[in-house]
């Protein structure tokens, strides 16, 4: 069965880059830090500015060295660098000016990362909080094991940035939601991390309230990297991750509003809301199809014949007036997207009634920017073509032929 997961992973094999059309929802860092709080989990208290003077009042309020963090959704910020000074995207400020400097070099400039796109990302918000004195990072996490059907516990005693060069000293312990942290999981963990009893009361009770957060809020991942032991013997939660799963949204309403999107991820956004399937790629020419075969389909056909796919589109039975309005609304936006090729094959859904959602959202935009290439195949194309034809809406062509249809739209985005 051909599925819009399955079509992600055969285009990004063959194409670049690609993100993948089912994603979880992931919070910065400054939500993240306010649910720990909520569930009672140790976090610095933290101040989020959007401006270089707010980064100077905070930390003259702090009175103290203090932590800035850039608030974007990647990995590997502290070895990461801005494209206006070079520097990375978590540093340390030890006076309230030091904190301004920063903040300006680093609010309103792009990150790059090792998980980032190539050009990086935009900055927009801070995070800061007093820094503190670490004696040791570990890295604890819960999530889901598929293979063996249940939620497990992943701790390691190197923390931090060093935790992805020291997988085998990760340590995996399965547990069940409704037991919770069992003594046997308490005793395992003492003997391995070496904590003495006062430390293991302090690590017991974060790990009691990780499963609470975990199951109460629907999440896939709860990663906290580091948890540090300060040097005063307090341990502090200074970073972490979450996932939450998709199909809860509707539970958890207060957790997916958090949501921050990038403009390319607003645009998959908009699509789903209107239960549309939307894949971004590489190229310039913008894709409505109804189903994910024809979809693979039209992209190989198009890539035959030198052109490249700047997305696909899987309206579905979902035609409409107002999903079609919507769809080209955003290839407008799109600068990549020269041209717009429209392929249905009309089964459940008429294809006179495709043509008539087409002419109306087209006719209500006032008619298109760039060539268009309608093809529809199957119940009652003929009607729907005719109704294309006798539309007189500029920069719309009709190819009953697929092959043609495909030839055509290269040609118009090509120059030739």
């Amino acid at each position: 069965m051909i599925t819009w997961r399955s079509i992600t992973r055969a285009l990004q094999r063959h194409h670049a880059p690609i993100r993948a059309q089912v994603r979880q929802l992931n919070l910065l860092e400054h939500h993240s830090h306010k649910l720990l709080r909520e569930f009672k989990l140790p976090v610095p208290p933290g101040f989020l500015v959007t401006t270089p003077e707010q980064a100077k009042d905070v930390v003259s309020v702090i009175n103290a060295p203090s932590m800035i963090k850039a608030q974007v959704l990647a990995g590997g910020r502290g070895k990461g660098k801005f494209n206006s000074d070079g520097k990375s995207g978590v540093r340390l400020a030890d006076s309230p000016s030091d904190a301004f400097k920063d903040a300006s070099n680093m609010l309103g400039y792009s990150l790059t990362t090792a998980q980032t796109p190539t050009d990086g990302l935009h900055v927009d918000k801070l995070y800061i909080y007093q820094a503190v004195s670490i004696a040791q990072e570990f890295y604890f996490a819960m999530t889901f094991d598929r293979q063996h059907n249940s939620p497990v516990v992943l701790i390691s005693s190197s923390g931090g940035t060093n935790i992805e060069s020291n997988v085998d000293k990760m340590h995996k312990l399965y547990f069940r939601l409704s037991t919770g942290i069992t003594d046997e999981i308490h005793a395992y963990i003492q003997a391995e991390l070496g904590f003495s009893d006062t430390e293991m009361k302090d690590i017991h009770r974060i790990l009691v309230q990780m499963v609470k957060l975990f199951k109460e809020k629907d999440a896939t991942l709860l990663e906290l990297n580091p948890l540090v032991r300060t040097e005063e013997g307090a341990f502090i939660c200074l970073d972490a991750k979450f996932e939450f799963d998709d199909s809860a949204r509707y539970r958890q309403k207060g957790i997916f509003a958090l949501e921050e999107r990038s403009p390319e991820e607003e645009e998959e956004h908009q699509m789903a809301e209107l239960g549309l399937s939307y894949v971004r790629l590489g190229g310039n020419i913008g894709n409505i199809v109804n189903g994910a075969g024809l979809a693979m389909a039209t992209n190989d056909l198009i890539g035959l014949y030198g052109g490249k796919c700047a997305n696909f589109l899987d309206v579905g039975g979902a035609a409409t007036k107002e999903a079609l309005r919507k769809a080209f609304g955003v290839f407008e936006k799109d600068e990549r997207v020269k041209g717009i090729l429209i392929n249905i094959y009309g089964g459940i859904v008429r294809c006179d009634m495709i043509a008539e959602a087409i002419v109306a959202a087209a006719a209500e935009m006032g008619g298109f920017k760039c060539p268009v290439v309608v093809r529809l195949q199957g119940t009652n194309s003929e009607k729907g073509l005719k109704l294309i034809e006798q539309s007189g809406l500029k920069n719309l062509v009709v190819e009953g032929e697929f092959e043609k249809a495909a030839q055509m739209i290269v040609k118009l985005t090509s120059g030739g």
